[in-house]
C-alpha cells in the first residue's frame, strides 16, 4: 500500500484499515509459528503497512 492510497482514505476507513491489518499481521505470524507461511516478507510489509496508517492517523489528528 503506498502512501498516498493511505492519505486518500478519511478517518473511519483509516481505523477500518488499521484493524484489518492488524487482523492480517495476527495471522501470518501465526501461520509463521506453524511453518506455514509461504512468504515471510509479507509479516514486514503489513508492518510497514500500519505504520503508514498510524502515521496518518496522527497527521490528522495534529
Amino acid at each position: 500500500m503506498k502512501p498516498s492510497e493511505v492519505r486518500k482514505l478519511d478517518d473511519k476507513q483509516l481505523e477500518e484499515k488499521l484493524v484489518d491489518l492488524k487482523k492480517d499481521l495476527f495471522f501470518l505470524r501465526m501461520q509463521h509459528a506453524t511453518n506455514q507461511l509461504e512468504n515471510p516478507i509479507r509479516i514486514s510489509q503489513v508492518k510497514h503497512d500500519i505504520a503508514r496508517v498510524k502515521t496518518v492517523i496522527r497527521q490528522k489528528q495534529g
